[in-house]
């Protein structure tokens, strides 16, 4: 967990700063005597204060006017400015810059507890199975779990299965001999060798063929791979963490993910939940990208509160990957430092008003969500787009997964929050 110190002047001013921070996974505490020698805290402070600053430090102007963020520089340090109206956009971007990258951004109570159990999962050695939809940030918390690991500063080696000729696989993933096969001019380590102290993380490893699965399974029970052309076994000391987005019960039970691996590979499941389900990580995970993409591009814009709600009413189908796309269009369309609902181009589908069939309990009829907020508003577009897929396969979960893109698993927990909502 990160540490941070805030001066009894900003806890004054911002009275649930803390509350937030918090709740982001980060150890915040109220300093009433913060010197202006080096800590090794992140301290926030307030711009009265800047005397007590060094350019590690966090400045807070919180007064009425244009907001703003001005990065740190010349051994100043970042200053953001906000009033009242853009205080909940403030917080989380406040926690994102006492993160600094070095860790998923949280603003989620559900998401800083599972922060806090892969912290532990990390501090073992054991293999760790990620699992959730395209887009979610699966190779974020992979790399968080090899970070606080003790195999920190050892090699972090990614690769996408999906993406690996299905001819090369082996020789990627396990090395080759010079001569091993055609075009084989030189010897190749492959990746293990590559990740060998470190992690290595398989991201689709669902896409892994049969035969290769079978060799991977051999290489995590003994410790040791075989490379393409060689007749005698490498010791490798390597952490795996894997990923997918599809249903590991459902792809076993068809007979295309060796059972014997799914449990070698499950010791320590992580399943991290749509961004749709998310809405105050949407918030901290928006600020992060923001001052990330200032880093490249020397401009910071900031969403106004219609903007922020319009972000966190959105339906996500492409999770995170889509928020990136959608606030970097955004960024380079606005003309001035704020972004507006309307320099998002999102829109929310039309909802039919005629009453349809419950699909949890066929036959009734009932509006599943009755409020008129845009929160609830997706919410519902989301069930309607359930139902519509629900009859058109008469009721098969798995055809219906597949028309609306996600998992088996996510199908049910919607269905159980449907259940829950028309009861």
């Amino acid at each position: 967990m990160i540490n941070c110190e805030i001066s009894e002047a900003v806890k004054e001013q911002l009275p649930t700063l803390l509350d937030w921070l918090r709740g982001a996974w980060i150890d915040a505490t109220v300093n009433a005597d913060i010197k202006r020698e080096k800590s090794d805290h992140v301290r926030v402070l307030l711009d009265t204060e800047m005397d007590r600053a060094t350019y590690r430090d966090i400045i807070i102007g919180f007064r009425a006017g244009p907001p703003s963020l001005v990065p740190a520089n010349d051994g100043l340090p970042l200053r953001i400015e906000f009033g009242f109206e853009d205080m909940a956009f403030g917080h989380a971007l406040i926690s994102e810059a006492v993160r600094g990258g070095n860790s998923p951004a949280v603003g989620e109570p559900a998401s800083a507890k599972q922060m806090e159990f892969a912290s532990r999962v990390a501090k073992s050695d054991a293999n760790v199975l990620i699992m959730g939809q395209t887009g979610v940030g699966k190779e974020g918390m992979a790399q968080f779990v090899h970070n606080q690991s003790e195999r920190a500063d050892q090699p972090f080696v990614a690769v996408n299965c999906a993406a690996l000729p299905e001819t090369m696989v082996e020789a990627i993933l396990f090395g080759h001999k010079k001569g091993a096969f055609t075009g084989a001019t030189g010897a190749a380590e492959g990746l293990f060798r590559a990740a060998d102290g470190g992690t290595l993380f398989l991201d689709e490893i669902t896409e892994l063929p049969l035969m290769l699965q079978a060799k991977l399974l051999r290489a995590l029970q003994e410790g040791e791979i075989l490379p393409v052309g060689e007749t005698a076994p490498i010791k490798v000391d390597v952490r795996i963490v894997a990923a997918a987005n599809r249903d590991f019960e459902d792809e076993v039970a068809n007979g295309r993910f060796r059972e014997d691996l799914y449990w070698r590979l499950n010791v320590m499941p992580i399943d991290i939940p749509a961004l749709a389900e998310r809405r105050q990580d949407i918030r901290a995970i928006a600020a992060a990208m923001l001052i990330s993409m200032q880093a490249k591009t020397g401009r910071f814009c900031w969403p106004s509160d219609e903007a922020l709600k319009a972000l966190s009413a959105h339906a996500w189908p492409g999770n995170a990957r889509e928020l990136h796309n959608v606030l970097q269009r955004a960024t380079i369309l606005s003309d001035e430092s704020v972004i507006e609902a309307s320099d998002l181009g999102l829109t929310v589908a039309p909802v039919s008003r005629t009453p349809r069939a419950d699909p949890v309990e066929p036959g009734r009829s009932s509006r599943l969500m009755r409020g008129q907020d845009l929160h609830s508003l997706s919410r519902e577009v989301q069930h309607e787009a359930i139902v519509d897929a629900l009859e058109k396969t008469d009721g098969n979960r798995r055809e219906t997964a597949k028309i609306l893109g996600i998992s088996e698993r996510t199908l049910r927990y919607r269905l159980a929050d449907m259940r829950e909502i028309a009861a």
